[in-house]
């Protein structure tokens, strides 16, 4: 039996032809940039994300560089404030910070979430911090009372990294509206995939939604005349066409990663030395990725994929290991928890499709290894 980790073919050829449709859409139109299927899309997941506005742009990491660099225009930010941020995320949100000049203070995660853990922030807080970007890692949403709480209480912008958590929910609200800004990546893989790459931003705030359409398109806010000196980062039409057309389906589609999140929890939950999946009460868990960890990681990994079962790490090294960020004079030991998850995280296939006896196969061959 052969399980991948991840079957993008299965999932998008349900929609073949509605994606020829939007395809042939864009073709007989012959405009590519810019135009009323980008239009038609923001407007569409501004909606579904309970924002006034929705920006789309090149990818993820865009999103999250054109949010800050707009806090910077807006004189909001400037170089060398700091941003906190967790410090077990994907380096993309600590790349944006160091991007546009400014420095990412790491925040250990709490350890049955694996987000930021709100009790630490305060303890990091200088008079230079200005932003936290509450990483929504995995599909489940951080705890966004106590970070804005927090945020309130230090006068700091609160920014979302939503790139993993489409259709998610804190307390009843979309992910994408739960504060000033919010960063989508449609990276293939995500809930909500592009057949390429593409990003989007969200916000309710007028200013921020004029900077930053002006930012994504070289800071242009007329052809020509430029105020800023932006970017070229925007989701082409062919993008948001194939976009608008799964996002009649990102519902459906995360209710199956729920079933299915369901099935592997009943099917673990005796597993011994399995550290499973925690949502906190607040949250609807939207699952992109079903992550279990145990301290024989690795070799696990190894036998399930002689079991024929695709498995993938998120993520081996921590931020503050990497060798593109030596600079920041971090070594082992320095975040503890963000390197245990490093260490010891694991995650399973879980996309619309997989079957329950794919499930039942995965979870078995766990729980025959680990028992």
């Amino acid at each position: 039996m052969k399980i991948p980790f991840l079957d993008l073919q299965s999932v998008n050829s349900v929609l073949e032809n509605e994606l020829t449709g939007a395809f042939k859409k864009v073709l007989d139109k012959g405009q590519f940039i810019l135009g009323g299927q980008l239009e038609e899309f923001e407007k569409a997941f501004a909606g579904y994300c309970d924002a006034k506005h929705a920006i789309g742009v090149a990818n993820g990491l865009d999103a999250l560089i054109l949010i800050l660099e707009a806090y910077k225009e807006m004189r909001a930010l400037k170089d060398g404030d700091e941003v906190i941020v967790p410090s077990n995320t994907y380096i993309a949100t600590v790349l944006a910070i160091d991007r546009v000049g400014l420095k990412p203070v790491l925040v250990e995660p709490d350890m049955a979430t694996y987000n930021i853990d709100a009790k630490n922030i305060e303890s990091k807080i200088s008079s230079r911090t200005k932003a936290i970007i509450a990483v929504h890692l995995y599909g489940q949403c951080v705890d966004m009372g106590a970070v804005n709480n927090i945020a309130l209480k230090h006068s700091l912008i609160v920014i979302e990294d939503a790139a993993q958590a489409h259709g998610a929910l804190y307390k009843g609200n979309k992910a994408g509206s739960l504060a000033e800004a919010a960063g989508f990546s449609f990276y293939p893989g995500k809930n909500l995939g592009a057949l390429g790459d593409g990003g989007m931003i969200t916000t309710s705030n007028e200013e921020l939604n004029r900077v930053l359409r002006a930012l994504r398109n070289y800071g242009s806010e007329e052809k020509y005349y430029n105020t800023y000196k932006g970017i070229n980062s925007r989701l082409d039409e062919l993008q948001a066409a194939f976009l608008m057309v799964k996002l009649n389906y990102l519902d459906k589609w995360n209710r199956e990663r729920q079933v299915i999140a369901e099935h592997y929890l009943s099917l673990l939950k005796n597993t011994p030395g399995l550290i499973l999946p925690y949502t906190i009460t607040e949250t609807y868990h939207a699952y992109h990725q079903f992550v279990v960890r145990t301290k024989r990681r690795d070799e696990l990994k190894k036998y399930l994929e002689e079991c024929g079962i695709g498995t993938m790490i998120h993520y081996p090294v921590p931020p503050h290991l990497q060798k593109a960020y030596k600079n920041l004079g971090f070594k082992l030991g320095d975040f503890p928890i963000a390197e245990e998850i490093a260490d010891t995280c694991l995650s399973l296939p879980i996309y619309p499709g997989l079957i329950n006896s794919n499930v039942k196969y995965i979870a078995d061959s766990i729980n025959g290894f680990l028992k």
